[in-house]
């Protein structure tokens, strides 16, 4: 297998099942009983010609219906790799496939030559504007990148923003080209429409450009090798925001799933099913940068619904806050047991995500040494000098950058510990688990920074516990988090931030009853029936 190398990352080279390309050609309209000899086709990294080759089959169809000499195809096709042995590669496959179709092997040989360069796409100057862009852009992180390139890259494209993909700029490239009414057809890795890197890219696709379709394909078998990676295939234009066609598959997904999942996208119908798949038809899409949904058709209209009547967590309630715990930079020397040689007061007793596993609260056997008085202020250490010297023991901590670049307070932690927090009760989450169980802390404990937490002094917090352990909010965690391989879903803050619930005066005080009692009892179904009632959904809804 051939490798794709940028700067100093070097990437295994992911195959495209002839299928899948096929689909995004039918979906972005590049077919043959149109006349293809006038219109512009970009592939930005053909890699060894798994789209390139299906995509000249489709040109010469129509120049040969059409009667188009095979000279006036030359600006039809505009492919661009680094590699100079995936270019020569795709040339060949070009070539032949001309051939096949009755071109000469020099006319053949001059076509595929003119089509394909060697160049690095984010950075070409000659790419035309475009009817067409297809592909699969290459996956890689910008952190694997030469800082040198990482900065040209960051200066042209503005959307590739914090820890961004690679692939963000292939986006923002590709959308800049398209002429009015031209589509581009990625398959790609679709964390960026659910995480923070991807909020410039959500914006200006919201703002410019219409999304027509995206099809959640995270258990198919789309490429010839298994990657790890939750891939999509994303059909946007250069056109008003009409209807969108979503479509949610399974691991059964194949070639016969997908000719009906497309027949289905093109038509008027506004809901679907087939061999692996079931879809709606959208009347429009999420704007701005906020986050997008991920999940079946239908949780997808759901969560629009609640979202549009009820408020996020941090609207509802007093002072309802949603953090994580405190990161302290180096936890071997910071996090100890309670006979650690410290002075007692700067022992902070710490809950963490083992404490809560079972879901349940566990009693905490670790502590922190806490640099932090009671007024958010660094302590002196000439007043611990046993403090001193348990964490003078560890190097980490002197060698870490926040101590480099302030000697004189090389004992802190990276977070300040918040006067006051300890003592407060808080819903615990852990941050990777399967399904959400929120943890009532009591108080008397600091959370660690594998935890985040939920304080309110309006809730009751197994009232909103029993919202919170229920399969609404759990449909919301799967819709816009990152799962993980094996399942297992993130609970980071964004996340439980787009959770929406009913505010707690808007609760009866059976309602209330009947969530504290499912969230005592740990039971997930008793607390589903009684939050359908809570957002007037009919009960088994979820």
């Amino acid at each position: 297998m051939t490798t794709t190398t940028i700067g100093h990352a070097t990437l295994g080279e992911v195959f495209t099942r002839r299928w899948v390309v096929d689909t995004i050609l039918d979906l972005v309209g590049y077919t043959s009983d149109i006349d293809l000899t006038d219109k512009v086709l970009i592939e930005p990294s053909v890699g060894s010609g798994a789209f390139l080759a299906p995509i000249v089959e489709r040109l010469c169809a129509s120049a040969i219906r059409l009667g188009v000499p095979w000279e006036a195809l030359a600006g039809a096709i505009h492919g661009f790799d680094l590699q100079p042995q995936h270019v020569a590669s795709s040339r060949r496959l070009a070539a032949l496939a001309l051939e096949a179709n009755g071109a000469s092997e020099p006319t053949a040989a001059w076509l595929a030559s003119s089509w394909i360069k060697t160049q690095d796409y984010l950075l070409d100057e000659s790419a035309p504007q475009t009817d067409f862009v297809v592909g699969n852009p290459p996956y890689i992180r910008s952190d694997d990148l030469d800082d040198g390139l990482e900065a040209r890259y960051r200066a042209r494209w503005r959307t590739m923003k914090g820890r961004s993909d690679i692939f963000i700029g292939f986006y923002e490239r590709s959308l800049a080209l398209l002429r009015p009414g031209g589509h581009l057809g990625f398959i790609c890795a679709d964390r960026w429409m659910r995480n923070q890197y991807g909020a410039p890219l959500r914006e200006l696709v919201g703002r410019c450009y219409s999304i027509d379709a995206i099809w959640q394909m995270h258990d198919v078998d789309a490429f010839e090798a298994e990657v790890s990676a939750y891939p999509a295939i994303t059909i946007l234009s250069r056109q008003r925001q009409g209807v969108v066609a979503v479509i949610d598959t399974t691991a059964e997904f194949g070639e016969s799933g997908a000719s009906q999942a497309a027949a289905f996208s093109r038509s008027s119908e506004t809901e679907g099913s087939g061999d692996g798949w079931t879809g709606t038809q959208l009347p429009q899409w999420f704007t701005g940068p906020d986050l997008w949904p991920a999940g079946g058709p239908h949780r997808i209209q759901l969560l629009e619904d609640l979202a549009q009547r009820f408020p996020t967590l941090e609207e509802t309630g007093v002072d309802t806050k949603i953090s994580i715990g405190v990161a302290t930079g180096a936890d071997k020397a910071y996090i100890v047991t309670p006979d650690a040689d410290v002075e007692p007061d700067r022992l902070l007793p710490m809950v963490s995500a083992r404490d809560i596993r079972s879901g349940r609260l566990e009693t905490p056997s670790r502590v922190m040494i806490n640099p932090w008085d009671d007024n958010g202020h660094l302590v002196n250490l000439d007043n611990y000098p046993r403090m001193r010297k348990t964490l003078a023991a560890h190097p980490a901590v002197i060698k870490r950058f926040v101590a480099r670049r302030n000697p004189g307070a090389w004992h802190r932690t990276i977070d300040k510990v918040h006067p006051g927090l300890k003592d407060r009760p808080k819903l615990l989450l852990q941050d990777m688990k399967a399904q959400i169980t929120p943890v009532l802390e009591p108080g008397g404990f600091y959370p660690h920074h594998n935890l985040y937490y939920i304080t309110s002094s309006g809730w009751d917090l197994e009232v909103l516990g029993g919202l919170l352990l229920s399969r609404i909010a759990q449909a919301f965690i799967e819709a816009y988090g990152v799962k993980m391989r094996g399942g297992t879903l993130r609970f980071q803050a964004q996340y439980l931030r787009k959770i929406r619930v009913p505010a707690p005066e808007m609760l009866s005080g059976e309602v209330a009853d009947r969530l504290r009692k499912a969230y005592r009892a740990s039971d997930r179904d008793a607390a589903t029936r009684a939050s359908e009632v809570a957002y007037g959904l009919a009960e088994g809804t979820y």
